[in-house]
């Protein structure tokens, strides 16, 4: 493999991470634009600990997504009190101050950034993505699934069915930033430097986007997403400075034609109908 393709991969493999942690949260029905503050927690958390400390970058990176899922977690009950668009909002401002905070926190390079001495290879990145999907592929054969699916579709009906509507919701957004977490973790570890400034609002609006192309109603919506995201740029290359307005309108026009994204839960039993009418036509 070359070195291009390998770097291609663990770009993806970055972006899997992140529109995994956005679709946790979406698929309770909570639009979370602050992922990116929750990938520089666990970023800065991660390199501090090998930095300082001497951690095993495995021991680092994990405790990176734990205090992302903390800080979720004791911010969760006051934000989840907002809906739509005021959470989104909400969420929106909670990334800009986490990005502020690191940006002027001096021991840890402040607006300077801040190097990293550990180093993992691309394997152990594009290991842990694998490992992200075949969690979530798991979690999405849970009642766990059921109960994001119902609170999304009606909270007040599920409420009615006794689900804990807040649980749910506080789960959700706890266990996306701890993989937002674990994301920002492994990026300082392979790229041995982070800035604050990098996990802006446009990482935490391009992760989003990453889950709308795919859909979000089915588990491998957001590994399309990323994947489409990750892989179009690269195959309009040839088309030099031209690439991402054409790559601006392939998603204009895509969102036109399926607002609901490429997958849905329709969409295998479609593929298997197409399937089946090609075979009898021959």
């Amino acid at each position: 493999m070359t070195g291009y393709s390998l770097g291609i991969l663990v770009l993806l493999s970055f972006n899997v991470i992140a529109a995994y942690a956005v679709y946790l949260p979406l698929a309770a029905g909570q639009l979370n634009l602050g992922i990116a503050g929750f990938m520089v927690v666990g970023a800065y958390t991660a390199s501090f600990l090998t930095n300082e400390f001497g951690w095993p970058v495995a021991g680092a990176v994990a405790s990176g997504g734990a205090v992302a899922a903390a800080v979720a977690l004791l911010v969760a009950i006051p934000i989840l009190r907002t809906h739509g668009i005021y959470l989104a909002l909400a969420t929106f401002a909670l990334g800009q101050v986490i990005a502020a905070i690191f940006l002027n926190l001096e021991v840890v390079g402040g607006a300077s950034g801040y190097p990293v001495t550990a180093h993992i290879e691309a394997i152990a990145v594009i290991g842990t993505a694998i490992g992200v999907v075949a969690f979530m592929a798991l979690l999405s054969t849970t009642r766990f699934a059921l109960y994001l699916t119902a609170v999304k579709s009606d909270p007040l009906v599920s409420d009615l069915m006794g689900i804990n509507i807040r649980f749910i919701k506080v789960a959700a957004f706890t266990l996306g930033a701890a993989v937002a977490g674990i994301g920002g973790g492994l990026y300082a570890h392979h790229f041995n430097y982070i800035e604050a400034q990098y996990f802006s609002v446009m990482l935490s609006t391009y992760t989003v986007l990453y889950v709308l192309l795919g859909g979000t109603q089915t588990v491998w919506g957001p590994l399309v997403g990323a994947l489409i995201f990750t892989l179009m740029p690269e195959l309009l290359r040839s088309s030099a400075q031209w690439r991402y307005a054409l790559f601006a309108v392939f998603i204009i026009l895509f969102m036109a034609v399926r607002p609901q994204g490429l997958l849905t839960t329709g969409f295998g039993s479609y593929l298997r109908k197409l399937v089946l009418r090609q075979d009898v036509a021959r």
